[in-house]
């Protein structure tokens, strides 16, 4: 297995190449807008560092958020292309999940990013049978006043917590999905596979004009 692992659901675009039993390549870029830029020369830097091609890729992962509109079409388009140019096998994942995975916690808690106007994007993880970690709510999105309402003794942890940490119960941890950790969640079978279609929760701000009649 050569798996392309790919992120563009927060600020910065996270990639990884995993063989099977360890990332051996990755790679990010910095820029809230600039997801399409940036995605293809951090694709190419994390198969060189690989040592590997695109052409050795089995299997292409990406998360499918939820995010932004623009950064998540970016990286659901790249990867439904490649997977239909080199015939790879498909995946798709909460990109909360991988953030939950990247935490690493062992006890029930919530992970929170920014959704902008004032909303955090949210989903609460428990561990399941055998200490694997399993969503049980979510994904949802919320005013970080509702969610603390809602679920007022968990810690959270994520870009979304530190935002936040007036109202949430702010945990040290990782703040956005990692592509690296999507990896591993694919490879040990600890995240849910989802089709490539993006989790946008909401519906975009920018919307096609009407027809002229």
């Amino acid at each position: 297995m050569l798996l392309l692992a790919i992120d563009t659901s927060g600020p910065a675009v996270s990639v990884a190449v995993h063989d099977g039993d360890a990332v051996v390549g990755r790679a990010e870029g910095e820029g809230t807008m600039a997801h399409g830029e940036l995605l293809a020369p951090a694709i190419r830097d994390a198969l060189a560092e690989a040592g590997r091609t695109a052409g050795d890729l089995t299997d292409v992962a990406v998360g499918v958020g939820p995010g932004p509109f623009t950064g998540l079409r970016v990286g659901i388009v790249t990867a439904r292309t490649l997977a239909s140019t080199l015939g790879l096998t498909a995946h798709g994942v909460c990109s909360l999940d991988a953030l939950a995975l990247a935490a690493g916690l062992d006890r029930e808690h919530v992970v929170a990013i920014d959704a902008r106007r004032k909303e955090v994007y949210w989903a609460r993880y428990a561990p399941g049978e055998g200490g694997v970690l399993r969503r049980v709510d979510g994904p949802n999105v919320d005013k970080p006043a509702e969610l603390a309402r809602l679920l007022p003794d968990l810690p959270v942890v994520g870009r979304g917590a530190q935002l936040y940490a007036d109202v949430l119960t702010a945990l040290d941890g990782p703040l956005d999905a990692s592509a690296a950790a999507l990896a591993d969640g694919v490879v040990s079978g600890q995240v849910e596979i989802l089709p490539l279609e993006p989790l946008y929760l909401r519906r975009p701000d920018a919307r096609p004009a009407s027809p002229v009649r």
